[in-house]
């Protein structure tokens, strides 16, 4: 079990979106990792703590997204997504909750989380969502890097594949975090 400080600390939930968790994704469902943020984010509420909510979004044309050359690029446009892709699955945003759009994998570079963070007295983020080895991995190194505390809420992640969630979980999300199941993330 770990114990945080509610005044200290804040929940930020990666890509919880109706385009993302409509897609098959492992090892847990989209309904799995969606009810454990709920309840994350619920008893952060509850207690006082930010919870930042970060969905990814690109303009139709994709003139927004990242334009380095890459063996295996993002497919068709933003033109091809259903228009509500970027939306926040219904039922999880509350009035008081910050509210992120990024437009790479992380949720740092090219957004004010850091500032809306760091503002408001933040040393630990508590973090889950979609994908494990892209979206949430890609901001916990990057907020590890920038001196915060970090908490991964293992049943609140997943992937596309069981494989480079694994990977992560295994590999990488322990050295730069403590990773724990949210039943074990308690706040004070």
């Amino acid at each position: 079990m770990v114990h945080l400080d509610a005044k200290s600390s804040a929940l930020v939930l990666i890509d919880l979106q109706k385009g993302i968790l409509s897609r098959s994704l492992a090892p847990r469902s989209g309904e799995e990792v969606l009810s454990a943020g709920k309840i994350l984010a619920d008893r952060f509420r509850q207690a006082g703590a930010p919870v930042v909510l970060v969905n990814v979004a690109f303009a139709k044309d994709f003139a927004d997204a990242p334009p380095q050359n890459v063996d295996t690029p993002m497919a068709g446009s933003a033109a091809d997504f259903p228009p509500d892709w970027s939306d926040l699955v219904p039922g999880l945003a509350q009035d008081g909750d910050i509210r992120i759009t990024k437009r790479q994998w992380g949720a740092f570079t090219g957004t004010e989380l850091d500032l809306q963070l760091r503002r408001r007295g933040i040393k630990t983020i508590v973090l889950g969502g979609v994908a494990t080895h892209v979206g949430v991995e890609s901001t916990a190194r990057h907020a590890w890097e920038l001196g915060y505390d970090l908490v991964i809420a293992s049943d609140a992640t997943t992937s596309m594949a069981t494989e480079p969630h694994d990977m992560s979980m295994k590999y990488i999300l322990p050295r730069i975090a403590r990773v724990r199941t949210s039943a074990d993330i308690g706040l004070t």
